[in-house]
């Protein structure tokens, strides 16, 4: 890598995709310095971190959380502010190269709006921004000079086959672990229950990640991903099952060839190659032995089990602010589940009905966006009172 340390904002640095960031950073002093961090409530893990890696500045989304870090953080001359504004307003300043997006859900979207608009590197570990405004997101990109490096580890697999690569991509293959309840019968899921639905096989994730993937919603939201990312139509994306999570992602191209990137599963892998993008920089992580795999097994998705697939395959082909919608309601469903309100069912029946509900716009602006969330959010909770 260039000789220059890459400065790096993390807008959401006490998350999974946050803390293990940071490791990658602690492994790489001599290539990487923090500049922000940013954080929701967690404000002791924020103070840590601040201590340790020593940034320009650190903002506490919380308000109220604010004093505390504040006077935590006094002796040490790091600059603290509170409020998501603020989140977006330093990670574009002049004193940072890159932008770790990885707050969790559509509260990510502002700031990393506020970030493409002063041409940062997105390192782009949030879901909800291309789902709810990869229209918006995309033009802006392209506008200011912005560009956006997938962190998911999916889209960071497909990404990396790209590389080197001018054929045309024939389709797109995501895969999924299948969740915890991938070989549960159907009869079943009405009793699934939250510690059931967070005991993820394969991947550590924060709640709300992990909800979606046992609910196959995230696949939902890394289709939409993926079409916004790569200029592909969702027709052209498949989901396939793979459990055992080493083969990240595919690319198939026209001539037939598959190309894939594997390794076991550690997060770390996307975040340090968008990090250090173009560069491979070394990793401490567990080095895949093909002879103790022994083999690799691959299914197709049971949409009756799982019709948050097909939910999201159909709010994308509607457009508009239609996923946008699907996204809040989602993020509803969840946190209701999470709080043991509603059954795991539930939450695509709370999505569905949320979407029929919504006021359809077709070009969709910035504002329309953030009215849209504001509003299925209220339709969801209107539902799931009234489901109660």
């Amino acid at each position: 890598m260039e000789e220059n340390k890459r400065r790096i904002a993390i807008l959401g640095s006490t998350g999974s995709i946050g803390t293990q960031a940071l490791d990658v950073v602690a492994h790489h002093p001599d290539l990487f310095q923090v500049e922000m961090l940013s954080a929701g409530s967690n404000a002791q893990l924020l103070i840590e971190q601040a201590r340790k890696f020593n940034p320009d500045s650190v903002v506490i989304c919380n308000k109220d959380k604010y004093r505390e870090v504040k006077d935590a953080l006094d002796p040490l001359d790091i600059k603290v502010f509170a409020g998501v504004e603020s989140a977006g307003e330093l990670a574009g300043g002049s004193n940072v190269d890159i932008v770790l997006a990885s707050m969790v859900g559509f509260s990510g979207l502002a700031p990393t709006i506020s970030a493409i608009k002063k041409g940062k590197i997105i390192a782009l570990a949030n879901k909800e921004t291309l789902v709810a405004a990869g229209s918006i997101i995309t033009r802006l990109a392209k506008e200011h000079n912005s560009p956006v490096l997938p962190v998911d580890s999916e889209h960071s697999a497909i990404f990396q086959s790209l590389q080197g690569e001018k054929a045309q991509i024939e389709k797109l293959l995501l895969t999924a672990s299948g969740g915890p309840f991938f070989n549960l019968d159907k009869e079943k899921f009405n009793d699934i229950t939250v510690e059931q639905a967070l005991n993820h096989p394969n991947w550590k994730m924060g709640s709300k990640v992990t909800i979606d993937s046992a609910t196959m919603m995230n696949k939902g939201l890394e289709i939409m991903e993926a079409a916004w990312l790569f200029n592909i139509p969702a027709d052209k994306i498949e989901v396939v099952v793979h459990p055992q999570s080493i083969i990240h992602s595919m690319v198939q191209f026209t001539d037939g060839s598959v190309k894939a990137q594997l390794g076991y599963p550690d997060m770390r892998v996307p975040i340090q190659y968008a990090l250090s993008y173009p560069y491979r920089i070394p990793l401490d992580t567990k080095r895949l032995s093909f002879a103790q795999l022994g083999q690799l097994t691959f299914f197709a998705p049971d949409p009756d089990k799982f019709p948050c697939l097909k939910i999201a395959y159909e709010a994308f082909k509607k457009g508009g602010n239609i996923p946008c919608a699907m996204n809040a309601a989602n993020e509803v469903a969840v946190a209701a589940f999470l709080r043991s309100e509603i059954k795991f069912t539930q939450i695509p029946q709370i999505i569905e009905k949320t979407i029929e509900k919504c006021i359809f716009v077709a070009s969709p602006e910035v504002e329309d966006i953030f009215a849209t969330d504001k509003e299925s959010k209220a339709r969801a909770e209107e539902i799931l009172f009234s489901s109660r």
